[in-house]
């Protein structure tokens, strides 16, 4: 945690949160916060009453497991029809794009594990010339999306995967 004190008050950082405290209301803050380049605000009162978004705990997880297995450059969780959830996606990297192509690769790897009879879907992987595509299902509305290092070791991003994946189903029962 990042703190900047300023005359008129103090600036906190963590991550993509940014809360602004009046030094002549402390219990009332102003909460600034970025997740997947959309910025939203809200007033809350009390720091110890600030509850987390659903997304940018969703954010949290994702960098959680790219801390954990670093060969796992970049993550997404994208819902079925193409629209990102969550991302932790280097500036480089389109986020509407990786959304849409997961979810046209997650919708094609489920039509063809169904046509050839192979059972449920559990992952889809694409090796390039420069690493890997890996998607993952979470449950029956969202994909979690990663992109891996030609060099990863792919049974640690597969059980980090499965992990994360775990863990980010609880926001969509």
């Amino acid at each position: 945690m990042i703190k900047e004190e300023y005359q008129w008050g103090k600036i906190i950082h963590i991550g993509t949160s940014f809360r602004f405290c009046e030094a002549k209301t402390p219990a009332y803050f102003y909460e600034k916060v970025m997740v997947n380049s959309r910025e939203s605000s809200t007033g809350i009162q009390g720091e110890s009453d600030m509850a987390i978004s659903k997304a940018e705990e969703m954010v949290k997880r994702l960098r959680e497991m790219q801390a954990a297995t670093p060969e796992i450059e970049a993550s997404a969780v994208v819902s079925v029809d193409g629209l990102t959830i969550a991302s932790a996606l280097p500036t480089d990297v389109e986020e509407d794009r990786v959304s849409a192509m997961s979810a046209a690769m997650l919708s094609l790897g489920d039509r063809i594990a169904s046509e050839l009879n192979r059972g449920m879907l559990d992952q889809v992987y694409i090796h390039g010339d420069d690493g890997y595509v890996i998607l993952s299902a979470i449950g029956d509305e969202a994909v979690l999306t990663a992109l891996a290092k030609e060099k990863a070791k792919l049974g640690l991003v597969f059980l980090e995967m499965r992990r994360a994946a775990e863990d980010l189903s609880q926001f969509f029962d």
